[in-house]
C-alpha cells in the first residue's frame, strides 16, 4: 500500500532550509541529512501505524459480516419488530476457545392454601397421578430453576448450545442444541433439543417471563414447567420482505407430555407455524402466529373413581393435536423502550385428543370399571392475555387473566356407565385465575418481583397466592426474543 500525503507549509520551510545548505560546509551538510533521516524514519512508523489500523479495521468488518449472516439464518431478528434476537445478538461474542458463561439464580417464596391434590381439574397432570407439581406447588422458602448456560461458536458455520437445569441434587439437560449459521437466504437449521417455536411463551425461559408461574394453558398443555421441549429438528424461514414473515417445521421424538415416552423408530410428534409482524410508526411494533402441535401417547395415567367411589387408574391411549394463536403488541416512546414502554400479550390453544381410555383397579379392592377399556375423545380450549406496563427504567406492573375449559370427555358404552365424572381429570369445569404482579430491576441481572394471584383452578376453592421471587443472571447474556 502507498500513502501520498499533501505538500504542506512545513514542508516549503524545509525546502528553503535545505537549498542553502547545499554549499554549507561538509559537517552542516551531514547534520542536515540526519534530521532528514529522522524525518523519514518518524513518518515511516506513522505510516506502519496507519496501515495496522487499517487491518484491524478490516478484521472487524469481516467478523461483523459473519455475525449478521448467523443472526439472519436462525430466523428471529424480525426486522420489522425492530428487536434482536437472543442468538443473534450473541453470535460473534464467544468461539470455541472462548465460550459464553451464564448462571440463572432464581427462587421465590409462597404462600398458598395446602391442597395435597393440587392440580387443574378437567385436564390429564402431566405428572401422572403423583400430583408432584414441583417448586410451582411447595409453600413457604423453594429454589427454583438454577440454569447455567454454555454456548459458543462452534465455526463461521456453526454454533452451540447447552443449558442444564440444577434442582436440588438433580441435574437435567433442559437444552442442548447445534444450529446452522451459513446457510443464507433467510434459512436456519437447528437440531438437538430445543424449547419448540409454537406458540409465543414457549421459547422463553421462566426468568424471561413477567409473571412468576407459567399461565394455566400452558400448565394444563404442557406441565407445570410450562413449556414443550423438542428431541429433534428444526427448520425455520424467514422470507426476504419488509413485514416480517417466518415459517417453520419441526420434527421429534414427542416424548414430553402431551406426548409419551414410546420405543419405536421414526419420529412421534410434528409441529408446524407461522409468524409474521411488522411496525406501526415509530412507537409500536406487533407479532401474530399460528402453530399446530400433534403428538401420541401411550399409557398416559390419572387417577379416576368409579361410580361408588372407589378409586382407579385410568390410563389414556392416543393421539393429541393441538393448535395454538398468539398475539403481541408492543408500544414505547418514540420507539425507545429503555424508560417507558407496554406489552400486550395473549394466546389461545385448542386441543383434541382421541384414542381409548382403560381402568385399572390398583388396590385390587373391587372396583367396577378394573380391567375395563373403551374409546375416548376430548375436546378443550383455553388461554389468557396480559399487560404489563413499565413505568421507569426500574418499576413495571403487570395484570394476567387466565381461563380454561375443559370440555365434556365422550368415552364408549360399556364403560362410561361404570365411571364417576366427577372424578378430576373428568369433569367438566372452567379454571380461572386472575394475578396481579409488580417487579423492580436494580439492572437488566437482576430483579425482585411480588405477585398476588386468585386461583380457582379446582371447583370450590379460591386460593389467594402471594408470590416474591428473586432473578438474578451472572455472566454473560444476550438479549431476549422479541
Amino acid at each position: 500500500m502507498t500513502l501520498r500525503f499533501p505538500l504542506r507549509p512545513w514542508g516549503l520551510a524545509l525546502a528553503a532550509a535545505v537549498s542553502p545548505a547545499l554549499a554549507a560546509a561538509p559537517a552542516e551538510l551531514a547534520e542536515i541529512k540526519a534530521q532528514i533521516e529522522q524525518l523519514k524514519a518518524a513518518y515511516e512508523q506513522r505510516i506502519a501505524a496507519l496501515e495496522g489500523r487499517l487491518a484491524q479495521a478490516e478484521a472487524r468488518a469481516g467478523s461483523a459480516d459473519v455475525a449478521a449472516r448467523s443472526a439472519q439464518s436462525d430466523g428471529k431478528t424480525a426486522q420489522a419488530t425492530g428487536a434482536a434476537a437472543s442468538s443473534g445478538s450473541r453470535a460473534g461474542l464467544a468461539t470455541a476457545f472462548n465460550p459464553e458463561v451464564s448462571l440463572i439464580l432464581q427462587g421465590q417464596y409462597k404462600q398458598m392454601k395446602n391442597l395435597p391434590e393440587r392440580g387443574i381439574t378437567g385436564f390429564w397432570p402431566a405428572a401422572g397421578h403423583t400430583h408432584d407439581g414441583g417448586d410451582a406447588d411447595k409453600r413457604g422458602f423453594s429454589l427454583g430453576h438454577t440454569e447455567l448456560v454454555l454456548a459458543a461458536n462452534v465455526d463461521p458455520y456453526w454454533r452451540g448450545q447447552a443449558i442444564l437445569a440444577l434442582v436440588d441434587s438433580e441435574v437435567e439437560v433442559e437444552e442442548a442444541w447445534f444450529q446452522a449459521t451459513g446457510l443464507g437466504d433467510g434459512m436456519g437449521l437447528k437440531g438437538g433439543r430445543f424449547r419448540s417455536s409454537i406458540g409465543y411463551l414457549n421459547e422463553q425461559h421462566p426468568h424471561q417471563w413477567d409473571f412468576a408461574d407459567a399461565p394455566l394453558a400452558y400448565a394444563a398443555l404442557f406441565g407445570k414447567e410450562g413449556s414443550y421441549t423438542q428431541d429433534g429438528l428444526q427448520f425455520k424461514w424467514v422470507a426476504p420482505t419488509e413485514t416480517f414473515l417466518e415459517l417453520g417445521a419441526e420434527v421429534g421424538r414427542g416424548q414430553k407430555f402431551p406426548g409419551s415416552e414410546r420405543n419405536k423408530n421414526g419420529s412421534g410428534a410434528g409441529a408446524v407455524f407461522a409468524h409474521v409482524g411488522g411496525d406501526v410508526g415509530v412507537a409500536q411494533s406487533w407479532r401474530a402466529g399460528v402453530a399446530y402441535l400433534r403428538t401420541s401417547t401411550r399409557g398416559r395415567e390419572a387417577e379416576i373413581r368409579d361410580v361408588g367411589g372407589l378409586e382407579g387408574q385410568g390410563m389414556f391411549s392416543g393421539q393429541a393435536a393441538t393448535w395454538l394463536a398468539d398475539f403481541v403488541w408492543k408500544w414505547a416512546p418514540n420507539g425507545n423502550p429503555k424508560y417507558e414502554n407496554f406489552k400486550f400479550q395473549g394466546e389461545y390453544f385448542q386441543r383434541r385428543e382421541k384414542g381409548s381410555l382403560a381402568c385399572a383397579d390398583e388396590n385390587a379392592s373391587g372396583n367396577a370399571c378394573n380391567g375395563l377399556a373403551d374409546s375416548y375423545r376430548r375436546r378443550q380450549s383455553g388461554g389468557y392475555v396480559q399487560g404489563v406496563y413499565q413505568l421507569t427504567p426500574q418499576w413495571r406492573a403487570g395484570y394476567r387473566y387466565d381461563r380454561l375449559a375443559s370440555g365434556s370427555p365422550h368415552i364408549g358404552a360399556s364403560l362410561a356407565p361404570r365411571l364417576d365424572f366427577a372424578s378430576a381429570v373428568l369433569d367438566r369445569y372452567h379454571p380461572t385465575r386472575h394475578s396481579l404482579m409488580g417487579d423492580y430491576s436494580w439492572s437488566e441481572y437482576s430483579r425482585l418481583r411480588l405477585q398476588f394471584a386468585w386461583d380457582k383452578s379446582m371447583p370450590g376453592v379460591t386460593d389467594r397466592q402471594i408470590t416474591l421471587q428473586y432473578i438474578v443472571s451472572l455472566g454473560a447474556h444476550g438479549a431476549h426474543k422479541f
